[in-house]
């Protein structure tokens, strides 16, 4: 029988059962994810901006990039494996179908695809061989190194190897016959070619070694496409949707429970058929490049959280579960959060909030709704959680604070200032919304002070609640205490509406983002803005005159919730540099690569027993610097700072910027005094 023939069914057949298999492993993660009961959180909107997202972070790897000799790997792997599967492709028809080429639709075009995929499919090599050196030399922790990534890159190495084998057989066979000549468009591969001496090669021979080449070709190619749909690979097919799918802008808000469903039948996540669809294509996604987890404060510090594992043992718990799934089994299912399971309480309670993980991963995962709902569940469910922080959620809830001062003294800081309240003052051009730090806690009080002083200086007509203020809810939210988040919400809602304020200024970056963020969750959406952004324009308008001033070394520590949760690194530096002789020298981790000071997620409240402690840490980062003065724009960050640096014995001074600007601030002749 002719080979040709034979060739053809053995093609037919691979491709049949290569395929075959691999799509009945995607029709089952489809199934599987289409099982799950969560309410979908997948949006399909806004087509251009996605298409333009897809080509920045897929197409452009800007998200990877982040990492720069990694991302530069990662790319040339990319663009490079990229390309060989359009000859790949072609190769496969061939096998079916002998008289296909592209060369007869566009010579031209081919000969340049060829020359180009031939240079690239050398460069995925150079990649594959920093990955290699990367797990066998340098070895960082975060980097997953089992047999699945070997086998990935044995199996992307075979494919670029054979594929310029392939194309050096193909020259010398060229070379044979009046058809298209690979040699005057191949680089690499014809230096193959002239390395393995192929011209004195016979023709017989030379096809020989092409059918061999070919076949390893294909086959691992198609053995490739049996294996990602259940491997650590599987982000090849998933990251993309992902990516196309994720939120347009920063996430800053959290998922609101709808806590008067009387059908619900629980609160937040507790199994995984609770997931939804988005978060499921999140766990798909998850390449386990450990980016996350070197950037996690917790893991940094040796506590029981790496966001990359508790992604991980959540997909694993997924597919192990799968079978109960789709019979809808639910009451077999396995807690997601147990004792004596890969994710335990420690390694929930753990997280920050800080976002680090999010900011960072290249395909889009949002760790934080997967934590955040985990935590909800345990406490509204379960009624599970550290102990300390009973005491502030009943604070937060007789006294709408977590140290449990009188709510009625909620004004007190203010007393010997010109700082009148909302009923007073109703038609204010700034209502202050104060927060709990700012009114009870003594360091907090300074900062507020220092803004008061700071609006009366430039004259502007602000006011207080006062006693009508309640907690803006972000301590009760993100420790899973929904039902009393929405509460405070309510009430502060009901107030700012009876209000209707035309500005709100904070002094903390929790305020700022529950109000700006999260409240038109409750039909309170006001112009909120953060003292940073404020005072920086009141300089720039002149409202506020400022002396420069020699603070000596000047260093800045962001905020978790001004800086990755809402963007705000540049004004409080161009306040700073505006103000200090000696301007402004950066800590080695800042502005998106910022470690957080540990208070955040309401860490503030929590006993942290386990590991380094978060704020002592970031407080060793700080004092490398040799700065005499460190700035923030949260009192939740000055207090943890302040108490880090003076346990690692540090003398530089802790200030917000707020009594920084008002150290070097005289009245302007046109303000009363």
């Amino acid at each position: 029988m002719d080979y040709t023939i034979i060739k053809s069914v053995l093609m037919i057949g691979s491709l049949i059962v290569g395929f075959g298999i691999f799509g009945i492993r995607l029709r089952g993660l489809i199934k599987l994810m289409n099982s799950v009961e969560g309410k979908s959180s997948i949006v399909i909107d806004r087509i251009p901006p996605r298409i333009l997202s897809f080509i920045s972070d897929i197409l452009g790897q800007s998200n990877v990039r982040r990492k720069i000799i990694p991302g530069l790997a990662h790319t040339l792997i990319f663009y490079g494996f990229l390309a060989v599967q359009l000859h790949s492709l072609e190769m496969m028809i061939q096998g079916v179908f002998p008289g296909f080429g592209i060369e007869h639709i566009n010579a031209a075009f081919y000969g340049g695809y060829l020359y180009l995929a031939d240079i690239l499919a050398f460069f995925v090599l150079i990649g594959l061989g920093f990955g290699l050196f990367r797990r066998t030399i340098l070895k960082p922790k975060y980097l997953t190194n089992g047999m699945d990534a070997k086998l990935i890159l044995i199996f992307t190495a075979v494919i670029i190897i054979t594929f310029h084998f392939v194309n050096a057989f193909s020259i010398g066979l060229s070379q044979a016959g009046d058809g298209f000549k690979f040699g005057e468009y191949f680089t690499i591969s014809l230096f193959l070619y002239e390395i393995l001496n192929l011209k004195a090669v016979s023709t017989f021979n030379l096809a020989s070694g092409y059918e061999v080449f070919y076949w390893i070709h294909i086959l691992t190619i198609l053995g490739f496409a049996i294996y990602i749909p259940g491997s650590k690979h599987l982000h090849l097919l998933a990251a993309i949707p992902n990516v196309f799918l994720k939120p347009l802008a920063i996430e800053k808000s959290i998922f609101k429970t709808d806590i008067e469903d009387e059908t619900a039948e629980s609160f937040g996540l507790g199994k995984v058929h609770e997931l939804n669809r988005k978060n499921v294509l999140d766990l798909y996604a998850c390449t386990e490049c450990g980016r996350c987890e070197e950037r996690c404060p917790a893991d940094r510090t040796g506590k029981p959280l790496s966001p990359k594992k508790f992604i991980s043992d959540i997909k694993h718990d997924l597919f192990e579960q799968k079978d109960l799934l789709f019979n809808k089994e639910y009451e077999s299912i396995q807690p997601l959060v147990r004792a004596d399971g890969s994710i335990t309480q420690d390694t929930i309670w753990s997280c920050t909030t800080c976002r680090a993980c999010e900011d960072i991963c290249p395909v889009n995962i949002q760790h934080l709704d997967i934590m955040l709902e985990s935590r909800k569940f345990q406490v509204l469910m379960e009624a599970s959680f550290p102990p300390e922080m009973q005491e502030t959620f009943s604070n937060l809830e007789n006294q709408s604070n977590p140290w449990g001062f009188g709510a009625d003294t909620r004004a007190d800081w203010s007393k010997g200032l010109d700082v009148p309240l909302m009923t007073d003052n109703p038609e204010a051009d700034i209502l202050y919304y104060v927060g709990c730090a700012g009114s009870f806690d003594d360091r907090g009080k300074k900062i507020a002070r220092a803004i008061a002083r700071l609006l009366n200086k430039a004259n502007i007509n602000f006011a207080i609640l006062g006693p009508e203020e309640r907690c803006n809810g972000d301590i009760a939210r993100r420790s899973g205490n929904e039902y009393l988040a929405q509460m405070m919400m309510q009430e502060n809602v009901e107030v700012l509406n009876q209000y209707k304020p035309k500005k709100i200024l904070t002094g903390c970056p929790h305020c700022f983002n529950s109000l700006k963020n999260e409240f038109p969750q409750f039909d309170a959406s006001y112009d909120v803005v953060h003292h940073s952004d404020f005072i920086l324009e009141l300089i720039q308008n002149q409202r506020l005159k400022t002396n420069q001033n020699d603070f000596g070394k000047l260093t800045y520590h962001d905020s978790c919730y001004l800086g990755r949760w809402n963007n705000i690194y540049d004004s409080p530096r161009n306040i700073l540099k505006s103000i200090n002789k000696k301007g402004l020298v950066e800590i080695g981790s800042a502005k998106d690569n910022a470690m957080c000071c540990g208070a955040g997620g309401g860490r503030m409240f929590m006993e942290e027993t386990l590991g380094k402690r978060i704020n002592n840490t970031r407080a060793r980062e700080i004092i490398k610097t040799q700065a005499d003065t460190v700035a923030a724009a949260c009192p939740f960050c000055i207090t943890m700072l302040d108490d880090g640096i003076k346990a690692e014995d540090g003398k530089m001074i802790v200030k917000d910027i707020a009594e920084i600007v008002d150290e070097v601030t005289h009245n302007p002749p046109n303000v009363k005094k």
